[in-house]
């Protein structure tokens, strides 16, 4: 039985001449559309580079500070970036500065559109401002050099803004992050917290069969090979070379995929692939001595991570000593910077927790599960999750304690617990981690490590023979001539320089681009000819990563075989030495003086503070039990920060949070038994509102864990035992000033007996049966004889008021009770009018 029309979809003609007629025209079209995107990208190539400052910003600027101008001139200069339209910046807010990546392309990607790292910091209210820099370096130019002048732009950035709320936050992407982590460890006091995303600061680390990049420098016999393309550029290092190294890594994409995708759906990519090219075809140039610096001391030595690095006046670059929060943001989908590379400085520097702690260091990472490199600082939906949960929650990570935590994101659901108080559509929290979990990402391989020691003694061997027997050959046949021919003539930059406007051959391409947009003709998508190019682009595609896959393990075992050789290693002095290659650069005598002296102010402070102390003392019990922070939680405070007339700023605050963490890690149980004496100042009221506060906090996010719930529950017994007894103060003193007498004791009730029972010391006390039944029904699964941290506190804090209760042990509890109230009121007037006086 036939089918009616409407029983299926339409079917395509098969007619092989009518499909390869409609593919013929659709084809010749689309290439004719592609040769004239290719003449654009040259043009846009030779307009872009013509600029005296080129930058691929998509955002207005103004320059405030010429690095030219500096005592130690560079080529970077501070632009302050405008806000669009619409948009109003908040001067109290800390200002941001992004630092882009001078590793062969031109500045800007951090703001290449408006969904990027400035434009979410913008949107957030923070003024931004951006180190750019020139295409040529200043002639004398150093990393030095350069780390000065970011200095000097933050000090800049501060003096502009006053009125801010906490140094300015430093966002660094790739190369830019090795270079404001060491001037972060040289200048702390300008930095707030540190964005670093994908970038490499321990070079050896990596994954065996996934990063075959690290093995570079071993293979090419070192920095030898450095040394003699700056000096055929005549002195100048040509960034286009950097470029060709990233290129080199994904063949596939590099010859075939981008092109491909470009001709395959040239009437809808053309603008994106050209505002790409604008940034990646903007190569720039470094001094020689500038990229033999980072090749022999980062790339090829991995001297950062082990506080290995001297400057040139004699300061150590010690990452140890940045004061400030560090956030790592990377990716396992990155090739260019794996998670090892851009964590494994953590385990280098410290051997566990309690360094990170002694250091006041606070650490997060967060890692993505598939973007790649470029995406993690200009992928939209990157800027739209990680750099907008960062920016919105930037206050919350300044003022984390010291310590390793996680990063983790969810999205907001309907049956998110208080939505209201996570900004956007994600939900930010940090999870307190340990070194071994950072451990466990890195994976470090000793050998490995003993063969790039091997690689580096080997690399300084060659450069000193290169320098010996080559290069004074080399330089004296290189012209300025020379050096610019072969520059223009590199294999990234020809294609820009030929296929352009300039090139008779090329130009006419435009008018007949122009007749094809008028006359296009696409093939439908079920055309079988317009498939089976889709399989052969598979087919080439496959191809190509088939024999990367090859060449990478090709390049590994030679690497692994070459310098893991016991002579090749003993040809390179290593055989001499014991121990491992890279041993931990230890704390210094001073760090540890300065930590003694530090420890014994904060055990003399324990007592001291009050109950805005307290009230600390008990968030930071809780959530460390709980095991991270949640943004919902900050939110609260920020709101009661807000509205409270009497609020701490941020940096106070930030620098209470930090010393109370000090304090709970050296002596936690002292810490929480001082905590009555704490509250001893405050009314009830006020305890119970602190009290209710920091509940709300603590309870803000999802559902508390057994164990936080349960150090809950300890901090809630000694604030309410605080309570009750701010209230038989008050109790006590008002009889007697209104009448002047004093008056009758009355029986205690049970709540009053157990606190009673509590203050006697429990050699002598014999507590109410009343308050015994309910000690025991207080206690979990009938252990009575486990004594509670908030009953060790209130003990403490009362035990020289009972030490005469405590000497008629024959006496009733109820009239122990009614003595040790009696006492503690007076002690407390005494203390009033003591403080009065």
């Amino acid at each position: 039985m036939a089918e009616s029309g409407t029983d299926r979809a339409p079917v395509p003609s098969f007619n092989p001449w009518t499909a390869a007629y409609e593919y013929a025209v659709d084809a010749w079209q689309r290439g004719v559309l592609y040769a004239d995107v290719m003449r654009q990208r040259g043009n846009q190539y030779h307009d872009h580079m013509a600029k005296r400052a080129p930058n691929v910003l998509s955002m207005e600027s103004e320059l405030v500070l010429d690095g030219r101008e500096l005592p130690r001139p560079v080529n970077y200069g501070l632009l302050r970036i405008k806000p669009p339209a619409g948009v109003e910046t908040d001067p109290i807010k800390r200002p941001f500065l992004v630092v882009d990546p001078r590793a062969g392309h031109g500045p800007g990607i951090g703001g290449f559109k408006p969904e990027s790292e400035i434009g979410v910091a913008l949107r957030a209210g923070h003024p931004c401002y951006f180190a750019t820099f020139l295409p040529q370096p200043m002639p004398t130019q150093t990393v030095e050099d350069v780390m000065m002048a970011e200095a000097r732009f933050l000090e800049e950035i501060i003096a502009l803004h006053p009125d801010a709320e906490g140094k300015p936050v430093v966002v660094a992407n790739c190369q830019a992050g090795w270079q404001i982590m060491m001037t972060a460890a040289v200048r702390p006091e300008l930095f707030g917290p540190i964005i670093v995303a994908g970038a490499p600061l321990s070079y050896w680390a990596g994954w065996r069969g996934m990063n075959p990049m690290r093995y570079a420098g071993g293979l090419l016999g070192g920095s030898w090979l450095t040394a003699m393309t700056s000096d055929l550029g005549d002195g100048k290092f040509d960034g286009a070379w950097l470029v060709q190294n990233f290129e080199n890594l994904n063949p596939a994409n590099t010859l075939w995929s981008k092109q491909y995708n470009l001709y395959a759906n040239v009437d809808t990519e053309a603008s994106r692939y050209l505002s790409f090219e604008k940034w990646w075809g903007g190569h720039v140039f470094l001094n020689g001595p500038e990229i033999q610096y980072i090749v022999d001391n980062l790339f090829v030595g991995n001297r950062l991570a082990t506080a290995g690095l001297v400057t040139s006046d004699g300061i150590r670059i010690d990452l140890r000593n940045i004061r400030s929060p560090i956030v790592v943001f990377c990716s396992k989908g990155d090739n260019i910077t794996p998670p090892p590379q851009a964590l494994g400085w953590i385990p280098d520097l410290y051997q566990n927790e309690a360094e990170v702690l002694a250091h006041g260091q606070t650490i997060v990472y967060a890692v993505h599960e598939s973007i790649g490199h470029l995406g993690i600082f200009v992928s939209g939906s990157v800027a739209r999750k990680e750099h907008q949960e960062f920016t919105s929650n930037i206050d919350m990570i300044d003022v984390l304690p010291p310590g390793i935590y996680q990063a983790e994101i969810a999205d907001k659901t309907p049956d998110t617990p208080n939505a209201d108080l996570a900004y956007g559509n994600y939900v930010l929290s940090f999870e307190q981690r340990t070194l071994d979990d950072v451990r466990a990402i890195v994976d470090r391989n000793e050998e490995d490590d003993q063969r790039f020691a091997a690689v580096a003694r080997i690399s300084d061997i060659n450069l000193g023979m290169y320098r010996s027997f080559v290069q004074p050959w080399v330089r004296a046949m290189v012209t300025p001539q020379s050096a610019e021919w072969m520059q223009r003539m590199h294999p990234l930059r020809l294609p820009y320089e030929l296929i352009s406007d300039r090139n008779p051959l090329i130009a006419p391409i435009a008018q007949v681009a122009e007749q094809v947009r008028e006359q296009r003709q696409q093939a439908s998508p079920a055309n079988p000819f317009l498939m089976a190019q889709e399989m052969f682009s598979n087919m080439i595609e496959t191809s190509l990563n088939i024999w990367q896959d090859l060449r990478d393990s090709a390049d590994e075992r030679t690497f692994l075989s070459v310098y893991g050789s016991p002579v090749v290693q003993d040809l390179a002095g290593l055989g001499a030495k014991s121990g491992p290659p890279r041993k931990h650069p230890g704390v210094s005598p001073e760090h540890l003086r300065f930590m003694q002296q530090r420890a014994a102010e904060l055990r003399s402070m324990l007592q001291e503070g009050g109950l805005r102390v307290a009230s600390i003392r008990m968030l930071l019990y809780v959530s460390g039990a709980e095991g991270g922070l949640d943004e919902r939680s900050y939110a609260l405070i920020r709101k009661m920060r807000a509205e409270a007339d009497d609020a701490l700023s941020l940096q106070q605050f930030k620098d209470l949070i930090r010393e109370q963490t000090l304090m709970m890690t050296l002596d936690s149980a002292a810490a929480i038994q001082a905590m009555p004496r704490l509250l001893e100042g405050s009314t009830a009221a006020e305890i119970r509102a602190s009290l209710d506060a920091m509940k709300s906090v603590l309870e803000a996010a999802e559902p508390l864990s057994d164990a936080a719930r349960e150090s809950l529950d300890e901090m809630e017994r000694i604030f309410e035992a605080a309570e009750r007894r701010a209230q038989k103060r008050v109790q006590g003193q008002a009889p007697a000033t209104a009448r002047g007498t004093t008056p009758a004791k009355t029986s205690a009730p049970v709540d009053d007996l157990v606190e009673a029972a509590a203050q006697v010391p429990a050699k002598t006390a014999r507590p109410h049966p009343a308050a015994a039944r309910k000690a025991e029904n207080d206690a979990a699964g009938g252990k009575a004889a486990k004594k509670t941290a908030a009953n060790g506190a209130a003990k403490s804090a009362v035990k020289s008021g009972s030490t005469s209760a405590s000497r008629s042990p024959s006496k009733s509890a109820a009239k122990t009770a009614a003595k040790s109230t009696k006492t503690a009121a007076k002690r407390a007037s005494a203390a009033r009018q003591s403080s009065k006086a």
